[in-house]
């Protein structure tokens, strides 16, 4: 049987800020509200989103005999996290600035896993990273990581929003389990609502009308709903950049999560005249390539298209 603080500390030596163990069981109440927005049509374009329902809330139709559930969170907070000059065309979410979080946390998932299968042989488990059907903010709730802000993403008192979430679930129980985080700490604040470009945050659900979401019309399939996309050409940290847990959250420490570039320094022409071979050689590691070069400039046409209808309404 494992103890959850050799879980811990082997989390924390691998690079992770914080780590909580919950046992492995169906959140049947996370489930009904998932289906609900759904039903809602929150989910716009994002029609995968509505395959294996069931699998993003039980991890046992994940893992065979899963038994335990690990949630790990890292800080990629930098300074490009804390925004941009009012008059910036060309904005990148924070994260897109460091070598793919995918790819970064799958590496420190399986060192974990091989880290306690030294002093457990039989232990087995499954790394899981955004790209697969968990609900890792609610398991986050769960384990008692932190709470879910206005925004819809998981905020710790620590390191605020600006993180990002792995989880393990594994074959074997632990000899105790951390507890649920109750409640909010967002208290009365609305920072986030009212920095909201689109007003894309779904008021008193703490969920995302994604049809409206910039972060989804810059890098996901294009929904059908006509949106200013605000000067963010990938991503959007809006809804962060303004909330004060951010605000007193240390930068990160993992130098996986170094900025491998900083769009504050980048023009839209120097986007627009980026070749498909630079962009490969500068920025291939980078989760920029979900979307593509290609992708990115039409984000930029885009934008540039929204300041002279503006400009021309303007001088009417």
């Amino acid at each position: 049987m494992l103890q959850p603080e050799e879980i811990k500390k082997a989390a924390a030596a691998i690079g992770f800020d914080g780590c909580g163990v919950v046992a492995a069981r169906r959140l049947d109440h996370s489930l009904e509200r998932f289906r609900d927005w759904l039903q809602a049509g929150h989910h716009s374009s994002l029609g995968y989103l509505e395959r294996n329902i069931e699998k993003r809330f039980d991890p046992a139709l994940l893992v065979e005999g899963a038994r335990t559930v690990i949630v790990c969170a890292v800080s990629y907070k930098s300074p490009i996290s804390e925004g941009y000059p009012t008059d910036h065309r060309t904005k990148v979410a924070s994260y897109g600035c460091n070598r793919d979080y995918h790819v970064t946390l799958k590496e420190m998932l399986r060192e974990l896993l091989a880290s306690l299968q030294k002093g457990h042989p039989t232990l087995s488990g499954r790394a899981f990273v955004d790209s697969a059907p968990v609900a890792e903010k609610q398991w986050a709730v769960e384990a008692g990581l932190g709470w879910i802000g206005r925004q819809s993403l998981l905020i710790t008192p620590k390191f605020g929003s600006f993180i990002h979430l792995g989880v393990l679930i594994i074959n074997e129980t632990c000899e105790s389990y951390d507890s649920r985080f109750e409640g909010s700490r967002c208290g009365t604040c609305r920072a986030c609502l009212e920095a909201c470009p689109t007003h894309a945050i779904l008021e008193g659900e703490r969920m995302i009308d994604t049809g409206r979401c910039i972060a989804c019309h810059t890098i996901e399939k294009q929904p059908t709903t006509d949106i200013d996309l605000d000067g963010w050409i990938f991503g959007c940290d809006a809804c962060q950049s303004c909330c004060p847990y951010n605000h007193h959250a240390p930068m990160h420490r993992h130098t996986a999560f170094d900025p491998l570039f900083d769009p504050r320094t980048l023009a839209p022409s120097d986007w627009q005249l980026m070749t498909e071979e630079e962009f490969k050689n500068h920025l291939g590691t980078t989760p920029l390539t979900r979307s593509g070069l290609a992708r990115i400039q039409e984000n930029i046409k885009s934008k540039e298209i929204t300041l002279r209808l503006r400009r021309a309404h303007t001088l009417a």
